[in-house]
């Protein structure tokens, strides 16, 4: 039966639009079925977000919250309560001044608790709010050694949740069999597959496994920034590396020079592949692995962050009978997917589409993929000369890397054929006096290149912890950005859905340059790639710091990841 309290929580969140009140009523309905508390049912059901009841409770409360991640908690502190009444309550014990003891708790509305601790601990208790996630992860740091947490992780995944795509038939013996043994152990097995389905949940981009003296570390980067997560035991060290090396099809038993391999898993029907290095290091041998997800190719065009006009001029280059276009920016800001987008969008069956990478990350339906192997002499350059003497209409290069491989992406770009490729340089303009000073001749760069896009990735906004705030004078010069009453700027302040980093997800931001009449003839002259850059501006390009700060404006990123992202104009 549900107290005054939590009915009056209830109605001041259907007052505060959280929820309505036909999902009031229901939650109250299951309830009384549950015996659950009010708070815990609404975050089940999805009606509401742990932040939002923790917000709630604190204002009809008039209880601080806390997030326990910013706290080092004193360990005579943690011992003021027993653990076995923390972990029934789940509660955890803040800080302890004389006879006054702070408890961070997920509902401060259970007056009854209050008073047992009251009891037990001859202090007075003074509640605050904190995430049950929060208070979840704060107990399994404090009270937990390492082996137990993982125990209790294991069986939050089953063999069913992950399923292991085997190309050819799994290698049976080992050189090392008692490794093997301890490798195809079923603690080992679901421990590898926890590690890897908890990073396709975070949507993380790369799993790193690094072995240190006395502990294994696990980073997963989320939104470009690696995040540390709950390390597995350091005696599992060797049994892990060798599972994921198994996976590869890698030797298990060479253990002094890098492996390359990749592997293909399932995951609720979706298959996901990955790419991995293994590396040795001074305490064992440390590993990547770059997950790739194919959901991301069904990304349109309009998905990645184009602004509108930078779109049409990007759609309509990439429709052009031949000619090149350049997609250039630093590693890991996204080039690839762009492409990878650019070709999905021109994929037709009239079209014969070639591509040369090194390595495929992405294998698109209807489309030539060729994996380059430049230990057996088969390079950018020599895919791209084996190409032209198969009829293509489009070829995708993956790096213009040296001047062999640019002078034959011209040639196929003036003889008939649309060129996709990648450069490393920090804007558009420049790119093209990266390709000059290659030794490409200027006439040629001038008749072949059609556009150039420069971008850069931003971390998004959480739109479950966004809010208002006022920007500061020195922000504000950087941006250009005109002081108004009109104009919000917003941030993420941090919740369970973004891990408090106030962050989900990310957007690119776009700087498109179409090679006008004007500019071929400027660059026969040998203009520099700053005054090109200015000529591109009075065209009508947008610069990366603008199309930054229309995305600040917009509400989808904050003016600390443009500026980090981007230089003055």
């Amino acid at each position: 039966m549900p107290t005054a309290m939590e009915r009056k929580l209830g109605e001041m969140l259907v007052k505060d639009s959280i929820i309505t009140q036909e999902d009031l009523e229901g939650a109250l309905e299951k309830q009384e079925e549950s015996g659950i508390s009010l708070g815990h049912i609404l975050v089940e059901l999805g009606l509401a977000s742990e932040w939002e009841m923790a917000a709630a409770l604190g204002k009809q409360l008039n209880v601080p919250f806390i997030t326990l991640a910013h706290y080092e908690i004193d360990r005579q502190v943690l011992e003021s309560i027993p653990e076995s009444i923390v972990r029934k309550y789940k509660i955890v014990p803040v800080d302890k001044t004389g006879d006054t003891l702070t408890i961070a708790l997920s509902d401060p509305s259970n007056i009854y608790l209050l008073d047992e601790l009251r009891l037990l601990t001859k202090c007075q208790i003074i509640p605050v709010i904190s995430f049950e996630s929060d208070i979840a992860e704060a107990i399994s740091r404090y009270y937990s050694r390492e082996e137990d947490n993982f125990e209790e992780m294991l069986k939050d995944i089953t063999d069913q949740e992950m399923e292991i795509i085997k190309e050819e038939d799994e290698i049976e013996e080992e050189d090392d069999a008692d490794l093997a043994v301890e490798v195809n152990d079923a603690p080992v097995i679901q421990l590898v597959n926890l590690i890897i389905s908890e990073a396709i949940k975070a949507k993380a981009s790369d799993i790193h496994v690094e072995p240190y003296e006395k502990s294994l570390r696990l980073r997963y980067r989320i939104d470009g920034v690696l995040q540390e997560m709950t390390s597995p035991p350091k005696k599992f060290q060797n049994a892990i590396i060798s599972r994921i090396k198994i996976l590869s099809e890698l030797d298990i038993a060479e253990r002094r020079l890098p492996q390359d391999g990749r592997f293909k898993v399932r995951i609720q029907n979706r298959p996901i592949d990955f790419r991995v290095s293994v590396c040795p290091t001074a305490f064992g041998e440390k590993v990547v692995m770059r997950i790739l997800d194919q959901s991301i190719l069904s990304l349109g065009l309009s998905d990645l962050g184009f602004e509108p006009d930078a779109l049409k001029k990007f759609e309509e280059q990439i429709r052009q009978p031949w000619g090149m276009m350049l997609v250039t920016g630093p590693t890991g800001s996204g080039k690839s997917t762009t492409l990878y987008s650019a070709l999905t969008t021109i994929n037709d069956p009239r079209k014969n589409i070639i591509t040369v990478e090194d390595p495929i990350e992405y294998q698109i339906k209807g489309i030539n993929q060729v994996q380059a192997k430049p230990e057996i002499g088969l390079t950018f350059a020599e895919g791209l000369r084996s190409f032209l003497r198969q009829d293509p209409d489009i070829i995708m290069v993956g790096e213009v890397r040296d001047l062999e491989t640019a002078e034959i992406a011209v040639k196929a770009a003036l003889t008939g054929h649309l060129v996709l490729s990648t450069l490393h340089t920090n804007d558009a303009p420049s790119s093209i006096n990266r390709l000059t000073n290659m030794g490409v001749e200027p006439f040629l760069v001038t008749a072949s290149i059609n556009m150039v896009v420069a971008q850069r990735l931003v971390r998004r906004i959480c739109e479950n912890c966004k809010e208002v705030y006022k920007l500061s004078a020195d922000l504000m010069t950087a941006l250009k950005i005109q002081d108004s009453k009109e104009i919000k700027i917003y941030k993420g302040i941090g919740c369970d859905r973004c891990r408090m980093t106030g962050y989900k997800g990310r957007i690119a931001l776009y700087e498109v340059m179409v090679v006008s009449d004007r500019m071929r003839d400027l660059i026969i002259e040998g203009i520099s790639s700053t005054n090109m850059k200015k000529v591109a501006i009075e065209e009508g390009m947008e610069t990366l710091r603008q199309s930054g700060t229309k995305k600040v404006l917009e509400g989808l990123t904050t003016p600390e990841e443009v500026l980090a992202s981007t230089v003055a104009d």
